[in-house]
């Protein structure tokens, strides 16, 4: 990626934004990886996509940056099915993984650095994954990445908090719940990071507050609405005699 790719281009164009900032009318940098296995720091990242949301333009107006990495893992027979990829495929297409973390994490830094939310679909799994392969290549960025210092969006929490429904809670079923349409086949790191943003707009008009959120607001409501979650969902493990989570 050079200076002049789009999305840094639009990063700019976005400016810092006011942390009075609503949500709905957030610029977003939608993120989302495919992985050789389910454990950060353990397993990697074959593919990732970000997607920079201007709220005026919406999916037309989507800046896109996708990126295919030999991971130097093995990728798990379970995760080969999900995401189609084989080790032969990445590593004979994927690129080197220390310039491509670079960039990527160069990306969300900078629009970190403009207030522009990092939007993924049960993010600690990404941002960790991302964290992860920082530090095994010794890749600088994960001196200034943090989660805990993210700016972050996760659709996930947000509708586990504001929608009680039953039901799975995948980013398939959690679209077709919302009416959002999928550009392309889920478990494509680029469809899923659209989907994802794609809730957005509807999450903020379904729910009011959701829509009054500022970005200000936004971090400490999640953690709130995570925290209400997890002790909800961790009584219901019990009462089925199984270990609550701790994360």
């Amino acid at each position: 990626m050079t200076d002049t790719h789009p999305i840094l281009e639009g990063i700019e164009q976005a400016g810092t934004q006011d942390q009075e900032t609503l949500l709905s009318q957030s610029w977003l940098l939608g993120f989302d990886t495919e992985t050789t296995g389910a454990a950060p720091g353990a397993d990697a990242i074959v593919s990732a996509t970000l997607v920079l949301r201007n709220p005026q333009t919406g999916y037309k107006g989507d800046a896109i940056a996708e990126w295919l990495i030999n991971p130097h893992r093995h990728i798990s027979a379970g995760a080969s099915r999900v995401n189609g990829f084989t080790d032969d495929f990445v590593q004979s297409n994927g690129v080197e993984p220390q310039d491509t973390l670079a960039e990527i994490s160069d990306v969300i830094i900078q629009a970190q650095r403009h207030a522009i939310p990092l939007l993924a679909y049960n993010a600690p799994f990404d941002v960790q994954m991302l964290l992860g392969d920082l530090r095994r290549w010794d890749c600088p960025q994960s001196e200034e990445l943090s989660e805990s210092d993210m700016l972050i969006v996760d659709p996930l929490v947000i509708d586990r908090s504001v929608s009680h429904r039953s039901g799975k809670r995948t980013l398939s079923f959690t679209t077709e719940y919302y009416g959002v349409e999928a550009h392309g086949d889920f478990h494509d790191a680029t469809a899923d990071t659209i989907a994802a943003v794609d809730l957005v707009k509807p999450m903020t008009t379904l729910y009011p507050q959701v829509g009054r959120l500022t970005l200000a607001e936004l971090m400490p409501w999640q953690r709130e609405a995570h925290r209400v979650w997890k002790e909800s969902f961790n009584r219901w493990l019990e009462s089925k005699g199984r270990r609550p989570i701790h994360e």
